[in-house]
């Protein structure tokens, strides 16, 4: 069953693997090929074009608009009529996806989760909270560790979730009857621990509608997580 899929990314995040993509450009009379920077942008192409080719239909920002001049209501109306349509929305994480020195309230990604965990009405109709994946992209290096890591002591992967925004992190091992061990002085969860799923990019590209379905089972299922919808 195709289903409606909002993309939230750091549009110029260029701290991603290299896909060798080329432009043509002008050069004395002729066309040549110019090797290009890839950046979080270019990921989504490639992930709008499986989609579709699964018959999801994409819905996401075309832009790396500035949020300085936007009072919360016009963020809440943009995002809204992007949102309110989707049922799932897939988080791009990548490696420069926050901005260091920015408050998180003042960047597009938290704002985008914020809104697609909430329901909303409009023209007497209500959405329900999105279902919402955490699609992990691969850095500069190729690698995932950034983010991902395994522990072999304990024969489970550990997820860095003090890097990303709060919002995501606060939506992760938030299962209300959790099924854990103690191994090395840290819990080890089993089943599905999370309502905000991690899944690397070589394995959802390969297989999305099996990760869009979890994401919607996982929603139908809510009421078993502690939902944090607010941007602190």
């Amino acid at each position: 069953m195709g289903r409606t899929v909002f993309v939230s990314y750091k549009y110029s995040d260029s701290k991603v693997q290299d896909l060798e993509l080329y432009e043509l450009v002008d050069f004395l009379g002729s066309k040549i090929r110019r090797k290009t920077t890839t950046t979080a942008r270019n990921y989504v192409d490639k992930l709008a074009e499986k989609l579709e080719k699964d018959d999801h239909i994409y819905k996401g920002e075309d832009d790396d608009e500035s949020m300085d001049s936007l009072a919360d209501s016009t963020i809440g109306s943009k995002l809204g009529d992007k949102i309110f349509h989707s049922s799932v929305t897939i988080v791009l994480i990548s490696k420069g996806m926050k901005e260091s020195f920015t408050a998180e309230k003042d960047q597009w990604i938290p704002w985008e989760v914020s809104y697609s965990l909430k329901e909303q009405t409009r023209q007497n109709q209500r959405s329900k909270t999105n279902g919402v994946i955490a699609l992990v992209l691969p850095d500069e290096y190729g690698s995932y560790e950034y983010y991902i890591t395994r522990d072999e002591a304990c024969n489970c992967r550990t997820l860095i979730t003090p890097f990303l925004f709060e919002i995501l992190s606060q939506n992760m091992f938030n299962i209300k009857e959790p099924n854990r061990r103690l191994c090395n002085g840290s819990y080890v969860y089993t089943g599905d621990a999370s309502y905000i799923q991690s899944v690397k990019w070589e394995d959802f590209i390969n297989n999305p509608s099996t990760y869009i379905e979890k994401a919607i089972e996982l929603r139908d299922r809510l009421n078993e997580f502690e939902i944090r919808k607010n941007i602190k």
